[in-house]
C-alpha cells in the first residue's frame, strides 16, 4: 500500500499534476506489480519561496520546475528501489515532459503493520496485500 506525497510550485495545471501522479502509479504497479486500485497520493503545491534548493547540485543544473517527490511503503530489495527510481524517472520524462534532472526521489520505507486502511488483507508470509501478484513474489519482486 503504498503512499506518495508529490511536492511541486504552484502553477502547475490540475494535467500536468495528474500525469505527475500517473507518472508514479504506472511506475510501481511496473516495478512492484501492486494493484491498480492501490492508490493513495497528495500532491502539494507549493509557493515557489518554499521549496528551497541548491541550483547546481552534483554538478548538474537545476531549474525551477523541479518536483521532490516521496514514497513510502514496505521494505524492499535494493535493486527493487533502483528500478523504481529509472522508472519513475523515465515516466516523468515521456507526460509530462519534465527533465530528468529535475526530479528528486525519496523513499522513506516502514513496516508492513504501521499501515491500516478498511477492507485490506495482509498475507502473513510476504506481509503484502493478498492481491499481490504470486509471480512477483516468486521473482524476488516482493519481501
Amino acid at each position: 500500500m503504498p503512499f506518495v506525497e508529490i511536492y511541486l510550485r504552484k502553477g502547475k495545471t490540475p494535467e500536468y499534476r495528474k500525469a505527475v501522479s500517473e507518472a508514479v502509479h504506472a511506475s510501481m504497479r511496473e516495478v512492484f506489480q501492486i494493484p491498480e486500485d492501490d492508490f493513495f497520493h497528495v500532491v502539494h503545491e507549493m509557493e515557489p519561496r518554499d521549496i528551497l534548493q541548491a541550483p547546481t547540485f552534483f554538478g548538474v543544473e537545476r531549474s525551477a520546475d523541479s518536483v521532490i517527490i516521496r514514497m513510502t511503503f514496505n521494505h524492499r530489495p535494493a535493486g527493487q528501489k533502483a528500478d523504481l527510481f529509472e522508472a519513475v524517472a523515465d515516466h516523468l520524462v515521456a507526460a509530462p515532459g519534465m527533465r530528468r534532472e529535475d526530479v528528486l526521489l525519496t523513499i522513506l520505507e516502514t513496516a508492513s503493520e504501521n499501515w491500516w486502511v478498511q477492507g485490506r488483507v495482509i498475507d502473513p508470509e510476504s506481509g503484502f496485500d493478498v492481491r499481490m501478484s504470486p509471480e512477483a513474489m516468486q521473482a524476488g519482486r516482493i519481501g
